[in-house]
C-alpha cells in the first residue's frame, strides 16, 4: 500500500524526522502506565491509519500513556461507534471518528446502535482529508467513464467502503448530475474497496489521497478528478470537477477524536490541548500535507456545530438521491 511510505514500524515520528522529541506532559495517574485504546472504524492500511498513528503517538508523546489503534471495521462505522458509545467513560477507550460516523451513518442506518451527539463528547476535531475520483488504468479520463456510464447502465460498478459513507453519496450526487448510472459495490473499509479497483473488479471510487497516494504515483490507478475548489500542490496533475464543468462538487472529509459520554472533563480536556500542541507543530503539518490531510483542531463547541449543521444537509443530500436508511 501506498502509505507504508514513510510510515513504517517506528512510526509517524520516525517518518517526520522525530517532530514530537519534545519532552512530554507531566504525567497524571491518567494515563501514565496505563494502555489507551483509539478505536478505528476502519480496517487497517487506509488513510484513518496515518491518521490514527500522528493521533495515538502525539498523544503518547504528549500525555504519557500508550495510546495504541486498534481496528474495529464494519456497518460503515457504526460498529466502531457502537463499542465506544458503550465503553466505560474513564479515558481508556476513545474513538477515531468522521464525517461518515456523525453525520451519514446515523442517517443511512435504521438502528446505528448509538446517537451521534447524545453519546458522544466530541472533543476535538483533527483533520481534513483531500478525496480523489480514482479508477482502474483503463479510464483514461472522467469523460470516457462517464460516457461508458451513460451507454451501460449498471454495467460499471464502483466501489465504497460502506452505504452512506464518503465515498457513498458524493459518488450518489456525482451521478445524478451527470446523469449515469452504476452498480454500487460496498466493501468492509477502503483498501478492500481501493484493491479490487486496482484489480478492475470495480471500474472506480472516491478515495482519500493519503490511502491512494503510491497508488496513484505508481500508475496503479489514474486520478480523474478531485472535488476541491482549486489543485492542491499535493495533486497538482488531477483536474477539479469545475475545470470538467461541473461547478460546486466540492466536499472534504474529517476526522476527529471523541470519548463515551460521562468521561471526566480533566481527561478529555488534557487530549484536546495535547493533540492541539502536537498537530500546531510546523514538521508535522509539512508531513500531513504531503498526505493531503489538513490539521483542522477544533474543540468541543465547534466540533459538535459542525455536525449539527452538516447532519440536515446530509438528509436532503440523502432524500434528493432517493437513499433510504437499511
Amino acid at each position: 500500500m501506498g502509505l507504508r511510505a514513510g510510515i513504517g514500524r517506528r512510526g509517524v515520528i520516525a517518518a517526520a524526522g522525530g517532530v514530537l522529541a519534545a519532552p512530554a506532559l507531566a504525567q497524571a495517574p491518567w494515563p501514565a502506565g496505563q494502555t489507551v485504546a483509539v478505536v478505528i472504524p476502519y480496517a487497517p492500511g487506509g488513510a484513518s491509519d496515518v491518521i490514527g498513528r500522528l493521533v495515538t503517538q502525539v498523544l503518547s508523546e504528549k500525555l504519557g500513556g500508550t495510546f495504541v489503534m486498534d481496528h474495529k471495521p464494519g456497518a460503515s462505522t457504526s460498529l466502531a461507534a457502537r463499542i465506544v458509545a458503550r465503553a466505560k467513560p474513564d479515558g481508556m477507550t476513545l474513538l477515531l471518528g468522521t464525517i461518515a460516523t456523525f453525520t451519514l451513518t446515523p442517517l443511512a442506518l435504521r438502528n446505528p446502535g448509538y446517537d451521534p451527539l447524545a453519546d458522544f463528547i466530541h472533543i476535538t476535531q483533527v483533520c481534513e482529508t483531500l478525496s480523489v475520483l480514482v479508477a482502474h488504468p483503463r479510464w483514461g479520463s472522467f469523460e470516457a467513464l462517464m460516457a461508458a456510464a451513460k451507454a451501460r447502465p449498471d454495467a460499471l460498478s464502483y466501489a465504497t467502503w460502506g452505504v452512506g459513507t464518503t465515498a457513498h453519496l458524493p459518488m450518489l450526487d456525482l451521478l445524478g448530475r451527470v446523469g449515469a448510472e452504476m452498480l454500487h459495490v460496498p466493501y468492509n473499509g477502503s483498501p478492500p474497496a481501493l484493491t479490487d479497483t486496482i484489480a478492475g473488479r470495480t471500474d472506480c471510487m472516491f478515495a482519500l489521497y493519503a490511502a491512494c497516494k503510491g497508488h496513484l504515483e505508481e500508475g496503479r490507478v489514474k486520478g480523474l478528478a478531485q472535488p476541491t475548489p482549486e489543485r492542491p500542490a499535493a495533486i497538482a496533475n488531477v483536474p477539479t470537477f469545475a475545470e470538467l464543468g461541473i461547478p460546486d462538487f466540492v466536499y472534504t472529509e474529517w476526522y476527529g477524536v471523541q470519548a463515551p459520554v460521562g468521561t471526566p472533563r480533566a481527561i478529555t480536556d488534557r487530549i484536546e490541548r495535547a493533540l492541539t500542541e502536537g498537530l500546531a507543530d510546523p514538521r508535522i503539518q509539512a508531513f500531513m500535507a504531503t498526505q493531503g490531510i489538513a490539521p483542522s483542531a477544533m474543540g468541543n463547541a465547534a466540533a459538535v456545530a459542525r455536525i449539527e449543521r452538516e447532519l440536515p444537509s446530509n438528509r436532503r443530500l440523502m432524500q434528493r438521491a432517493g437513499l433510504n436508511p437499511e
